[in-house]
């Protein structure tokens, strides 16, 4: 006869490496292991931010006579299979399109799948389509086919993009009942600190592979392949899930009820079909549309408003400066977006850990309320040449765009329960990548209109900053109208509990700490965070090395 043993696992039957079964936590666990664990995933697949760095090696990569350097006047479908011109840079980022809308979708798709396996058999499977994907991309840099490389990096990896984002959500959550933003936030962090690391440690490897006659990206893809996926695979065999209905050994839930917080499951199937849903979708879809708008044009903002400002030529416009002046000032911006990507890092933990003290619906409404101020006043801190204030604003205005990526998985939880919140989050992502279209056609448009239409320079981003304070306005709505659902879309108690027995999870359903407590910074866990800490401290100290040129 076949029972349900203590260890949670089918009696006669022996799990396999990367089933849901083998991770179930024992007595002893600490709990904070599983944080740097997901850290060790979103470090390296976080490095979809920073694939620029490859745009200018690839777009010189065939060392030709500048008549025929690169593909001009060729359509993208011939470019796609073509080998001898250099491929154009916008050809090359669209690359960015393919990640970030193969993430939502592989989230979407794939979100329940990963409910049933657990966490370690999604993480293990991101890894091989993140790594094998840079693998894939060599291959294509190598024979220089420009669709290998949109296939391997763009669509392969993207999927792994997705299942890696994923991957630890509903985990956290479960692990944190106490602090599940704080929890989110810590692994979502690391997502936008990926480029921090792999960005100069591409440029790195791509200095020690070049040669006169080869720029070194395909070697540079493999080996950080190899890097990424000794990370993930660790990362993935160290989660644990939490056994049935565990909580913290004693802890328990407050005793003031929030409307806002539910104690019982929606199903995955039945979520889309509530309003809450739709509703909670518009909020991240507007928030990270007006964020990404501002990430997107960070760098010519920068260099358009303040020209000969940032190089102690106050009176010099951008149509003014010199080409010397134009790359010094290019350095500079660069500067700035590496400074903007430490606000969005830092925004994933502080307002996720904010929110749990303060709710998630009034985290969104912070995010909306200042943001509407700050992009209302950014035109103005531009025309009075406050680099302070200009720079502090938009850094402020990308920590709410992290902060509104990690928060959301909380404020997903308190509304439609745990029990399926990692699949109804993967779900939501497509919000990110509606988001991820909507932004930057937005702000591009506008800002050739204006250009068109003879505004200065220095004058096309405030027409912008008020639409986008105009989309936080509609997203302040969508939030303000976010309700607890009716209690007929919950599950019943004793079809949770049959579920979970199905997946094979339930040695009993009362409940408790199963002798796994609040754990803290012990030796293991403390071993574990500095061997993710140590990369993610390099990244930030070279990113603030930069940065400081901005102020001087």
């Amino acid at each position: 006869m076949t029972t349900i043993g203590n260890a949670g696992t089918l009696a006669g039957a022996k799990p396999g490496i990367l089933d849901r079964e083998r991770i179930i936590a024992t007595a002893g666990f600490n709990r904070w292991m599983v944080p740097p664990a997901a850290l060790c995933i979103h470090l390296c697949i976080g490095m979809a931010y920073g694939f620029s760095v490859f745009w200018l090696p690839l777009s010189q990569a065939i060392p030709t006579p500048a008549s025929k350097e690169v593909c001009d006047g060729m359509s993208l479908m011939s470019e796609l299979f073509t080998t001898n011109c250099n491929w154009k840079v916008a050809s090359l980022g669209w690359m960015y399109t393919l990640f970030f809308v193969l993430l939502g979708a592989a989230a979407a798709i794939w979100g329940g799948w990963l409910e049933r396996v657990g966490p370690r058999k999604a993480g293990f499977v991101s890894a091989l389509c993140w790594c094998g994907g840079l693998a894939l991309g060599a291959i294509g840099v190598y024979t220089h086919q420009l669709w290998l490389l949109w296939l391997g990096s763009g669509v392969i990896g993207g999927i792994g993009l997705g299942l890696g984002y994923i991957s630890p959500v509903s985990t956290l959550v479960k692990w944190f009942p106490d602090r599940r933003g704080m929890a989110t936030g810590m692994a979502i962090m690391g997502f936008g600190g990926g480029a921090m690391i792999g960005s100069p440690l591409a440029n790195i490897l791509m200095n020690y592979f070049k040669t006169p006659t080869d720029v070194g990206v395909w070697q540079t893809f493999l080996a950080m392949g190899v890097i990424y996926f000794v990370f993930m695979t660790i990362g993935a065999f160290s989660y644990r899930i939490t056994p049935p209905n565990w909580k913290p050994e004693g802890w328990t839930p407050p005793a003031t009820t929030n409307k806002m917080i539910t104690t019982g499951h929606v199903h995955l199937d039945n979520a889309h079909k509530t309003k809450q849903f739709w509703l909670i979708w518009l909020v991240l879809c507007l928030n990270v549309s007006a964020g990404i708008g501002v990430i997107g044009m960070a760098s010519p903002m920068l260099q358009e408003i303040f020209a000969g400002k940032l190089i102690g030529a106050p009176d010099v416009t951008f149509s003014q400066l010199s080409a010397a002046q134009k790359t010094a000032i290019a350095g500079i911006a660069a500067g700035f977006a590496g400074l903007i990507s430490l606000f969005n890092i830092g925004g994933r933990f502080f307002w996720a850990s904010l929110s749990d003290k303060m709710g998630r619906k009034n985290t969104y409404y912070t995010f909306f309320i200042l943001g509407i101020v700050l992009y209302a006043l950014v035109p103005t801190f531009a025309a009075t040449g406050n680099k302070v204030l200009f720079v502090f604003a938009i850094g402020i205005i990308l920590s709410m765009y992290g902060g509104g990526f990690a928060t959301v998985p909380a404020y997903l939880a308190d509304i439609f329960g745990t029990q399926f919140v990692g699949a109804i989050h993967g779900r939501l992502l497509t919000a990110w990548a509606t988001a991820g279209i909507i932004g930057p056609v937005v702000v591009n448009y506008i800002r050739e209109f204006q250009i068109a239409a003879g505004v200065p320079r220095a004058q096309v981003y405030d027409f912008t900053m008020y639409i986008l304070a105009g989309m936080l306005v509609v997203g302040l709505i969508c939030n303000m109208l976010v309700k607890p659902l009716a209690a007929h879309w919950f599950m019943k108690p004793e079809e949770v509990a049959a579920m979970q027995a199905k997946g094979a999870e339930a040695a009993s359903v009362g409940g408790g700490s199963y002798g796994i407590g609040k754990g803290g910074l012990d030796a293991k866990a403390g071993a574990f965070w500095l061997f993710v800490g140590i990369p993610l401290l390099w990244g930030v100290w070279l990113t603030l090395q930069s940065a400081v040129r901005i102020f001087q």
